[in-house]
């Protein structure tokens, strides 16, 4: 009886071993797919480089816009899983820079975008996705209005005009009024 009941336990952990190696192996694949970079990852290295910008800025809706030129520079990191945008220029006399971050989520099967910069003490963080026929990448999400402390609804737009040219729009809601307050025209240096 003894060694029944042996046998029968050696089976039953023989099996269950099995049975997590085999859950063990389908939770590595799809760690591994997580992790690995995609053709998605592709596209968004393709913007690699450097970049000259032209931004135009209006400080609310039916202000005038106001006009400044800077740079940008993109680069993959972290082994071609990020995309991390450094941006310089003047802006009224001050110095301005930028770092934006963007991923592409494998699992979640869209894009997060980062934003922090020297003119502000917060993080932007916009999700969103890509429209293959419009070749744009649309992003919402939260941004702090400094004029009130309060949160406001944020929503980018980045068009792919073609490989040397791209657009990003910036739209703001005040007072449950979107309005367009930036542009940033982007063109690649020769």
């Amino acid at each position: 009886m003894k060694r029944i009941t042996l046998t029968i336990c050696t089976l039953l952990t023989l099996s269950s071993f099995t049975q997590l190696n085999a859950q063990s192996d389908a939770e590595m694949k799809k760690w591994m797919d997580y992790m690995t970079p995609g053709e998605t990852h592709k596209m968004i290295a393709k913007s690699d480089g450097d970049w000259n910008a032209e931004l135009t800025m209006w400080m609310g809706p039916n202000m005038p816009p106001s006009k400044t030129t800077g740079t940008c520079t993109n680069t993959m990191i972290l082994g071609g899983r990020y995309q991390q945008s450094k941006y310089s220029a003047d802006i009224n006399g001050m110095a301005f820079e930028g770092i934006s971050t963007l991923a592409y989520d494998n699992a979640l099967k869209k894009f997060i975008s980062t934003w922090i910069d020297n003119m502000g003490t917060g993080i932007i963080m916009l999700e969103g996705v890509w429209d293959n026929t419009s070749k744009s990448l649309t992003l919402k999400g939260k941004t702090t209005d400094p004029s009130t402390y309060k949160e406001m609804d944020m929503r980018e737009v980045f068009k792919i005009v073609d490989d040397n040219t791209q657009v990003m729009e910036i739209y703001n809601t005040t007072a449950g009024k979107e309005y367009k307050s930036m542009e940033i025209k982007l063109t690649r240096k020769m």
